[in-house]
């Protein structure tokens, strides 16, 4: 699977694109040639206990039938929430309510748990009696080049915070400087290309490509350098009457061969799309062996039972206007479902704004060009990013030492940072959406916008000087809690992790007093016609978590397709609404 691998070996990448079974099926492997290995997950959304189909939990457990593997799960919530404590227990007694209050929500987010669950990996990678018991080590989710920065700069991060410093993950690492010197044993390890690999795990598709470029590139630049490209879930380039199948495997080959130059220039590891979820040994075994496109043996759903995104689009229009806000995470569709909202929307006969940070500019050219009613304003992430960095060093800074300003430079680095700065950008446009429609693509999550408010945010301000004339003011953050001005739209893939990392993304939101309207489940086989072997398997495997997402985690929901052609442009846009029973 991968050769001369060294003892410690991490795979990482964005929420369903497979690492999780890379990483198993890599263990079983190395286990089946006599190694001795230890595989270890920090995946918040870990599901290393199902692909055995045992409970494994936070103590090294033996896999049964795989001698020389053993397997360990860090619960990373668990692990951040005793994390949470060593912080707040000494001074919870003594700061006011509000100032606790305030801290604990800076030490709510992943900032957090991604530091707690390094602070327990690192002792796996500094424990040398426990390391010395194991030939390979296998790690399911690495930390980013952004917490490892932060662990290497020096100094008082509770001394910073004492003065006054408020921003959004210098609070995580308030309880650090203890452990310092491991923490410096286990970056150390991890730059060293004798003792490490880290393999970037990403689909064959733009968005993934592009993000596994940017992770290579940070990680570089703090000297990981031993890495590893694997494409993951490619579709097997075989003679095929299957217009949706032959358009995947076309789409596949330009994002490889349009990628990053130094990304494409790492060693690389491509594997096939499987008709199967993997699963249980004997998947496990087969993921090395030629892809068998046998037919499913699970009938589908029934394209009539999953309801169409123009039913949701219905459901919003009745409202006449308001805003409509797509979240989700990296790679799931969300900037293509709220374009094609919008233009459903607009050829409805409806005056609509759409306003996105998406980089694709071929999208915005289309849409400006073709569509009646349509507004589109595009704002750049990098700009305003930078905007807010540089107000926030030149008022917040302007009072700190060099190392001080330091550490604030490379808090402000966070991805919680572009996320305020955009919403920011976005206030501007919210109050449109009292006369038109506004859809807003790509939106901060509840921690970022409880960050805003614990840390002195325009709504708190707002209300605070607001006096008795409070009750009339109305605020971009209640606007964003009052369902009758706001539906969130959450979007993800029929897949189980997309969905877990979904449902965790709507649990943050609520915790903001923000309830989602409704899920949009994206990219779905099982709504398509394919008569592809293999994506037919693939179709029914999308109907449990079809399942869960209807019964469990949304009232209202929408499916839809994969689309042989990739939906830029007005028709192609519509085209991904299909037609609810009203309209037909």
């Amino acid at each position: 699977m991968f050769e001369n691998l060294p003892k410690f070996v991490f795979f990482t990448g964005k929420g369903g694109v497979g690492k999780t079974s890379l990483a198993c099926a890599t263990s079983v492997n190395l286990a089946d040639a006599g190694q001795k290995v230890l595989l270890v997950s920090t995946d918040p959304a870990s599901n290393v206990g199902q692909v055995f189909d045992t409970r494994i939990g936070n103590h090294i457990k033996p896999i049964a039938n795989v001698p020389g593997l053993e397997a360990l799960e860090i619960d990373p919530e668990a692990a951040a929430e005793d994390y949470r404590e060593k912080i707040l227990g000494p001074i919870r007694a003594s700061l006011p309510e509000k100032a606790v209050a305030s801290i604990q929500e800076q030490l709510s987010g992943a900032c957090t748990t991604e530091i707690a669950a390094f602070d327990e990996f690192t002792a796996l990678l500094t424990d040398e009696a426990l390391t010395g018991r194991y030939d390979h080590i296998i790690f399911d989710t690495a930390p980013t080049g952004h917490t490892i920065r932060l662990l290497k700069l020096p100094g008082a991060w509770s001394g910073f915070l004492e003065t006054g410093g408020d921003a959004s993950c210098l609070g995580p690492l308030a309880g650090l400087d203890k452990q310092r010197e491991r923490y410096a044993a286990a970056v150390q390890s991890l730059s060293d290309e004798a003792l490490t690999r880290l393999v970037l795990v990403a689909r064959p598709r733009t968005s993934s490509m592009v993000e596994a470029a940017r992770t290579h590139r940070e990680l570089a630049d703090i000297g990981i350098r031993n890495q590893h490209l694997a494409i993951n879930g490619m579709m097997p380039a075989e003679a095929s009457d299957d217009a949706l199948a032959t358009s995947m495997i076309e789409r596949e080959r330009t994002a490889v061969e349009d990628a990053d130059s130094e990304l494409a220039g790492l060693p690389q590891s491509h594997f096939y799309l499987r008709p199967e979820n993997l699963v249980g040994l004997d998947a496990l075994r087969r993921m090395n062996q030629p892809v068998e496109t046998l037919r499913s043996e699970t009938p589908r759903r029934a394209l009539v039972d999953l309801p169409p995104l123009s039913r949701l689009v219905d459901d919003i229009e009745a409202d006449g206007k308001g805003l409509v806000m797509t979240m989700g995470k990296g790679g799931v569709g969300k900037t293509t479902i709220a374009a094609a909202v919008a233009v459903e929307l607009a050829a409805r006969g409806h005056e609509v704004l759409l306003t996105t940070t998406d980089p694709a500019a071929h999208l915005t050219e289309t849409l400006a060009g073709d569509v009646d009613n349509l507004t589109v304003s595009r704002i750049d992430p990098e700009v305003e990013t930078q905007v807010y960095r540089d107000h926030i060093m030149a008022t917040r800074g302007a009072s700190l030492d060099a190392e001080g300003r330091k550490m604030l430079e490379e808090d402000l680095r966070s991805p919680c940072t572009e996320e305020i700065a955009v919403f920011q950008a976005f206030s501007k446009t919210i109050r449109e959406a009292g006369r038109k429609f506004v859809i807003m693509d790509t939106a901060p999550t509840g921690h970022t916008l409880l960050l805003l408010d614990a840390t002195g945010s325009y709504h708190r301000d707002i209300m605070r000087h607001a006096g008795e004339t409070s009750a009339h003011m109305v605020t971009p953050m209640m606007r964003l809690q009052d369902p009758a001005q706001t539906k969130v739209l959450i979007v993800t893939l029929p897949e189980a992790t997309p969905v877990l990392e979904a449902a965790r993304l709507q649990d943050d939101l609520k915790r903001a007093e923000i309830t989602p309207y409704a899920w949009v489940v994206n990219a779905s086989l099982a709504a398509t016609e394919t008569s592809h072997p293999l994506l037919v398997a693939r179709a029914a495997t999308e109907a449990p978590e079809i399942a869960r997402v209807e019964e469990t985690l949304s009232a209202r929901y929408s499916v839809v397709p994969m689309l042989a052609d990739d939906p830029v442009g007005a028709e192609k846009l519509r085209a991904l609404v299909g037609r609810s029973k009203e309209r037909a």
